[in-house]
């Protein structure tokens, strides 16, 4: 009898410990108030992974660099993995609010050039011009595209880049 009543008190003890902790989490998770977004502002998020140009083009092979390989190796022309970096401008209402280099990632600089740019404005009417390069060219972009969007408070409006189907997408 007595293995019963200690049995039943550690339950109402372990009762009583769960139950505070558990109100302890409850407060914790509602009670300290955090902001995490200004509720009268919009954001503009531009986030897109793209791979520029192949980098130092090709070259051919001569009949003596051919015949120091495997025969499985032999291909008449060999060219360079590396890929070219992007260039990339933004510009909100004719102010530019970004202009970066973006490096080609991989160990051998062969993979795609990544970026994640966020942008808090007031709500209402903007114009943004967006361009891309995407080539060895030394002037001018590959890709350009001014558009005006109407942003309503708390808004996240995205800004992403596929190639294929004609550059910048918005959503």
């Amino acid at each position: 009898m007595k293995s019963l009543n200690m049995s039943i008190g550690q339950l109402l003890g372990q009762a009583i410990v769960y139950g505070g902790f558990a109100l302890v989490i409850g407060y914790l998770a509602t009670s300290p108030s955090y902001t995490y977004f200004d509720s009268s502002k919009s954001v503009i998020l531009v986030s897109f992974a793209h791979a520029g140009k192949a980098a130092g083009g090709c070259r051919k092979l001569s009949s003596k660099e051919l015949a120091k390989l495997a025969p499985n190796m032999r291909k008449k022309m060999i060219c360079s993995r590396e890929r070219v970096p992007l260039l990339f401008e933004m510009s909100i209402d004719g102010a530019q609010v970004y202009h970066g280099k973006l490096m080609p990632t991989g160990l051998r600089s062969d993979g795609s050039s990544k970026t994640y740019q966020k942008f808090t404005v007031a709500p209402g009417r903007h114009t943004l011009l967006l361009k891309l390069r995407d080539s060895d060219r030394t002037d001018g972009f590959d890709y350009v595209r001014e558009a005006s969007i109407d942003l309503q408070p708390r808004q996240n409006f995205t800004i992403d880049f596929k190639a294929s189907q004609g550059g910048f997408r918005f959503e």
